[in-house]
């Protein structure tokens, strides 16, 4: 697990630009002196870029020829080398976004880019560069009281409770594309991964989060997607694998492949299928995942909450299955109406 520390972090240099949506032909300016941030303002300011940050996933750059061959990367490397290149550079990132913010549902918005210092990331204290995009303004009323009355006007700003798009790039680990963070709040469709993928061209680190994570997606897309088309299996079967998926992570420390398709599918012809399935998925996506890693208790807990536990029949019953599948018999009627039978010892 990473451990990041921003308590100590002191905010060397702060820049704003605007970037628009360069098919709409939206205006790019870009300044040309650092942002006028007063002082009582700087902690709010903190809050709304740092707030989001979550430490669960990391990345790095990568490139598909040459790392160097990353613009982002390159600039941030040349900032590092030399703070005083601050301006100049954070331009030369506004404009390579400028240039990725091309698909219809791109929003504009205000760029921040900022120089932090004393920024402590698994025990090592570092510099680090931010880049922040504000898009999505909301409305707020302001009172503002005049002698004998009040005026009430409004305006609109930004939420201090997070930030839209962020990324943080830590001065660590530089000749494997440095340590980073992201944050994309906007919804998880192709022309949403612009920030991540376009712009950035950021890759996960293979630490035991990332492992954890890809492996559990991998068990669900085959209990959901392909076993059926193999096997006769109803749907109490399906989400009692998923079940069973689950649990192995939760109850185990460390992850076995083949300990967990004996623990879980247990039947051969099924287990032969998800390493099929599973081989196909991982060259499909580009994964490479190791078939023993510690298990992070985190991703764990991320993915528990896309394995969906319920059998819904018709539109008259939800039925949650938590345990043993074998309390469950199915079966159908003579005239033809199915039935699931539940056994239990005590009614709460």
């Amino acid at each position: 697990m990473t451990n990041l520390d921003f308590t100590q972090l002191e905010l060397q240099y702060l820049i704003t630009h605007h970037v628009g949506n360069k098919q709409r032909e939206e205006k790019l300016t870009l300044s040309d002196e650092v942002s006028a941030l007063a002082s009582d303002t700087k902690d709010l300011l903190l809050t709304y870029f740092l707030l989001p940050i979550k430490t669960e996933e990391l990345f790095s750059f990568t490139h598909s020829v040459k790392l160097n061959l990353n613009e982002v990367y390159t600039i941030v490397k040349g900032i590092f080398s030399e703070p005083k290149s601050f301006i100049e550079a954070s331009q030369n990132i506004a404009k390579l976004l400028y240039e990725q913010s091309t698909h219809p549902k791109i929003k504009e918005g205000e760029l921040n880019v900022a120089y932090f210092t004393d920024v402590e990331i698994d025990n090592e204290m570092v510099e680090a560069i931010g880049i922040f995009k504000s898009e999505t303004d909301v409305p707020f009323i302001k009172m503002i009281n005049h002698k004998s009355k009040f005026v009430i006007q409004h305006d609109y700003g930004f939420e201090v409770k997070g930030i839209d798009k962020a990324c943080i790039i830590f001065n660590t680990e530089r000749e494997k594309g440095y340590k980073i963070v992201i944050v994309d709040n906007a919804n998880k469709s192709l022309e949403a991964q612009y920030w991540r993928d376009d712009f950035l061209n950021i890759t996960p680190i293979r630490n035991e989060f990332h492992q954890t994570k890809e492996f559990l997606t991998i068990a669900k897309n085959f209990v959901t997607k392909q076993l059926s088309d193999e096997f006769e299996v109803s749907k109490a079967d399906q989400i009692d694998l998923l079940n069973r998926s689950v649990d192995y992570f939760k109850t185990h420390e460390t992850f076995e492949k083949k300990e967990f398709e004996k623990e879980v599918f247990q039947d051969t012809g099924i287990i032969k299928s998800f390493r099929n399935f599973d081989e196909i998925y991982r060259g499909d996506n580009e994964l490479s995942l190791n078939d023993s890693f510690e298990i992070s208790s985190q991703a764990v807990k991320k993915q528990a909450r896309i394995f969906k536990s319920v059998l819904k029949l018709d539109k008259n019953f939800h039925i949650y299955i938590h345990g043993d599948r074998e309390l469950i018999e199915q079966g159908v009627e003579k005239d033809g109406r199915k039935y699931y039978k539940i056994y239990y010892k005590d009614e709460s």
